[in-house]
């Protein structure tokens, strides 16, 4: 029994002695250890951070505390396993670097070139994915206090996300592929004189982007505002990155181009703080003149008795052809179209009422036509002429 536990003391010693890539396989073994006690500590460490400021998170107003939970929570398991294998390499007895042609050693052997190489490519990985968090937390801030049907959501998400991870995944390949020995500097050039044929060709598609950023910067309307841009009249249904998508009042889809809306004039119906109201109103000349003073008075008592709106003005404002013309001014405090047009359909109902109560004649043009002998002077003197607005008509006389 004691002499076959010597042997198999002696065979673990052996098998512990026996090099592989210039170390024993007991300094393997204890690397091994190292790195699964590295990654097991960094993984518990993370549990332990994300408890304790979840605890303090709870207890502030602050959003920062949330923004290092979400980046703690986004390091990955496999950049903790590759900061424990930077941490266990070091327990490695690596080879000889190798000679360059000059016949001199490298600074470091392939193997640790390599791990470097793999450590560094993992890191800017990982840095992205923190990155992209604090890009999210930025755009969250933006369109934050907004419903969730708001264009603000949605635009920061889609445009602001899509440039921003663009801009962010470019420079960290850039960064890795510098990290990794490969020369970056006439990639760079290569990917401006690129750039440059790319933003040629494609001008009319960036400047929508572009334009879909000022949208979303300057908010001249959000999904679900009624606009009219020129001839166009609808409410917004969807803003995306190259086109704004308007539901016209006629029920067709209407898709334009971001920047041909920046570049026109709006007009955001869903902004009204209350709508105005013209009404041109005309009476006949024979009106007295008491009734003509007692009129803008009228209308005003009119337009208070209907609710919701809110009177402006009345003045008797000239002399036309046919009729002496008075303007009506009052704004709807409710914004729909359709309530809008009831309140104005009750003013002028109204009005038809209080004329017809007052004997008030509504005005039509008219025409006057004076039938005078033929040769016969006129008012102004010469024959088959008449005043300015009067038709003379000749006649012959019989013998």
């Amino acid at each position: 029994m004691i002499l076959a536990l010597i042997d198999f003391e002696t065979t673990v010693q052996g098998v512990a002695d026996r090099e592989w890539f210039g170390n024993p396989v007991s300094t393997w073994i204890r690397a091994a250890i190292v790195l699964i006690a590295t990654f097991l500590a960094l993984g518990l460490a993370k549990r332990l951070i994300v408890a304790r400021l979840a605890a303090v998170a709870a207890r502030t107003e602050t959003e920062l505390d949330d923004l290092i939970i979400d980046l703690v929570k986004r390091t990955k398991r496999w950049f903790l396993f590759l900061v424990a294998l930077y941490v266990a390499h070091h327990f490695i007895t690596w080879p000889m670097p190798d000679l360059d042609a000059d016949g001199k050693a490298g600074a470091i052997s392939v193997w640790e070139k390599r791990i470097g190489q793999v450590l560094s490519i993992g890191t800017w990985i990982q840095v992205g994915l923190w990155g992209r968090g604090v890009l999210q937390y930025g755009i969250q801030r933006m369109v934050r206090g907004r419903g969730p049907d708001d264009a603000a959501s949605t635009m920061g998400v889609t445009v602001l996300g899509f440039i921003g991870s663009l801009v962010l995944w470019t420079l960290i390949l850039l960064q890795g592929l510098d990290s990794i020995g490969v020369p970056v500097t006439s990639l760079i050039a290569s990917l401006g004189v690129g750039g440059i044929a790319v933003a040629l060709a494609a001008q009319n598609v960036l400047g929508d982007l572009f334009a879909s950023i000022a949208i979303l910067l300057d908010k001249p309307f959000v999904v679900g505002d009624g606009i009219q841009v020129g001839d166009f009249n609808g409410s917004v249904e969807k803003i995306g990155v190259k086109t704004t998508r308007l539901r016209s009042v006629n029920g067709e889809e209407i898709v334009m181009g971001n920047s041909d809306l920046i570049s026109s004039r709006i007009r955001n119906f869903k902004r009204l703080q209350e709508r105005r109201v013209i009404t041109q109103i005309g009476v006949e000349y024979d009106t007295p003149v008491e009734q003509v003073a007692a009129i803008p008075s009228m209308l005003k008592e009119i337009v208070s008795r209907v609710p919701d709106t809110r009177f402006d003005r009345a003045h008797f404002t000239g002399f036309g052809d046919s009729a002496l013309k008075f303007e009506l001014v009052y704004f709807a405090q409710k914004l729909d179209y359709g309530s809008m047009m009831d309140m104005q359909q009750a003013v002028n109902l109204e009005i038809l009422r209080r004329f017809e109560a007052e004997r008030i004649q509504f005005a039509f043009p008219t025409q006057t036509m004076r039938v005078v002998p033929s040769g016969a002077p006129t008012a102004l003197g010469g024959p088959g002429s008449g005043p300015h607005g009067t038709i003379t008509v000749g006649s012959s006389g019989g013998s």
